[in-house]
């Protein structure tokens, strides 16, 4: 028979060593946000730390101490940049060092969210109701704490096949009845298009709308485009806008889209992944006008909200629609009145997960020590800060805007002459490339009227007005360097 004595465990054998460890590394995390400006915004992983990440399992463990050795060296070094001052790509958020103290919390306290009668499952709650009213939402709104936008998308988009399918599809599936199709435009988040053939409803659901020059959705297109597809026999049950576009930051006509939806029948998803904050500043949340009368809204945290990864959410109007997609009979997850599983409404029956950490912590600490109205104030500094960066590229002899700046996305080009349009992108391109090496700054790109483009989306909250300089200053003066790499070929004003 095993006895005490043989037993393992993967706590310490010495809690004070460990202690003494832990408290160096939250130092060092500390240190790391405090001094992020003086850092490159990216560091190159250099081939011999790359060997280090290609070694086998380590069957031995080498202890803490070596542990958290390999942890300073090989790790720390080398974030993704979204901490900077100067980091501009995609649309990610720095968090924030209270967020990184609740991660660490939550971590402690290894809580499955959502499910239970704990401290957890009231957080989560206590956000999304938070939530529901800074977005506009009524009261019995039905809210949950996601990943991110993407799985937020997927589960709206799940709620409303679902209220518009036949009625026994949740036993039987989709096979058999008209093909079922919703509506977004051209500029839509991929993440629509991965939703679509996730529930089986592929790629051909996804029924393109075209933009205008503002690449905002033409919803002049909308209601004949869905009378067209019923004349054809399929299926419409969703119209999708999105606020904030990743490409241009563009915002779709929100009160026009709900409407021709309500007018066909249909559900109204809006895609805010990062726009929908817009809705905390009294300067912005005219842009967001309609948001609040959506079936489903989707959102990031992790964004524009400056919580650290991962958070996103959901918000969907009707409780019984947001539960009709995920709602299984399983003995073990029946709630009781009392005791561990008393829990009245489970996070299982919101979402896919059954699983789920402690994410809402982070969301809820933030929220506690910073105040809705100073999210809002830096949503509306990060809005005149691209409006600036607009200016400034407006101002370039090389460097000129693709995009109106809608909100807080900035896209633009260093231009020449002499190039090929090729050639022109390859610059472009090589540019980007170098400002990212060298540490300067991180903005991303795109394409944008088939060309390959750069992207500066103002989301964060450590920028001052002089990394904008930083940045122009560089893609000038490295511009001139390709430039002269490449044969010399000019610039001209944009």
């Amino acid at each position: 028979m095993i006895r005490n004595d043989d037993l393992e465990t993967l706590d310490p054998a010495d809690w004070d060593e460990f202690r003494q460890l832990a408290h160096e590394m939250l130092d060092e995390a500390l240190d790391m946000q405090h001094d992020i400006r003086d850092a490159p915004a990216w560091r190159p992983i250099p081939e011999s730390t790359g060997a280090r990440f290609r070694e086998g399992r380590p069957l031995d463990g080498i202890g803490t101490q070596a542990a958290f050795a390999d942890l300073r060296e090989l790790v720390l070094p080398h974030p993704t940049g979204t901490l900077h001052s100067r980091f501009w790509g995609w649309a990610g958020g720095q968090g924030s060092p209270t967020g990184m103290v609740a991660d660490m919390m939550a971590a402690a306290m290894n809580s499955a969210a959502g499910n239970f009668d704990d401290a957890a499952s009231r957080v989560e709650a206590q956000v999304t109701q938070w939530m529901k009213e800074a977005m506009g939402f009524p009261e019995a709104a039905s809210g949950f704490i996601t990943s991110g936008g993407s799985v937020a998308n997927l589960i709206a988009l799940a709620a409303a096949r679902d209220a518009h399918a036949p009625e026994d599809s949740g036993r039987r599936g989709l096979s058999g009845g008209p093909p079922m199709v919703f509506y977004a435009s051209s500029e839509t988040h991929s993440s629509m298009h991965k939703a679509a053939k996730m529930l089986g409803l592929g790629l051909d659901a996804v029924r393109t709308v075209p933009v205008n020059d503002a690449f905002r959705m033409r919803v002049d297109l909308l209601a004949p485009m869905i009378e067209q597809d019923r004349a054809r026999g399929l299926h419409p049950f969703a119209v999708v806008a999105t606020v904030g576009t990743i490409n241009t930051g563009s915002v779709d006509d929100l009160e026009v889209a709900g409407e021709v939806a309500r007018d066909a029948g249909l559900w109204f998803h809006v895609d805010g992944a990062f726009g929908a904050i817009a809705a905390l500043s009294p300067h912005t949340a005219h842009l967001v006008a309609g948001m609040s009368e959506a079936d489903s809204l989707a959102f990031d945290f992790h964004k524009w909200m400056f919580v650290n990864y991962e958070a996103g959410c959901v918000l969907i109007r009707r409780h019984e629609d947001h539960t009709r997609p995920f709602t299984t009979s399983a003995s073990y997850l029946a709630p009781l009145p009392r005791g561990t599983a008393a829990q009245p409404d489970p996070g299982n029956l919101r979402g896919p997960q059954l699983s789920k950490g402690f994410k809402a912590l982070k969301v809820w600490l933030a929220l506690k020590d910073h105040g809705f109205d100073r999210h809002g104030r830096i949503v509306w500094q990060n809005v005149q800060q691209a409006r600036r960066l607009a200016e400034m590229i407006d101002a370039s002899d090389t460097l000129e805007r693709v995009a109106p700046v809608a909100l807080n996305v900035v896209a633009f080009r260093h231009r020449v002459s002499g190039l090929s349009d090729a050639d022109a992108d390859e610059f472009n391109r090589e540019l980007l490339m170098r400002i990212q090496e060298r540490g300067i700054a991180i903005p991303s790109h795109t394409i944008v009227h088939d060309r390959f483009t750069l992207r500066a989306c103002i989301i964060n909250h450590r920028t001052r007005m002089e990394d904008l300089d930083i940045l122009v200053d560089a893609l000038e003066s490295i511009g001139r360097e390709v430039l002269s790499e490449m044969g010399g070929v000019g610039a001209e004003r944009g």
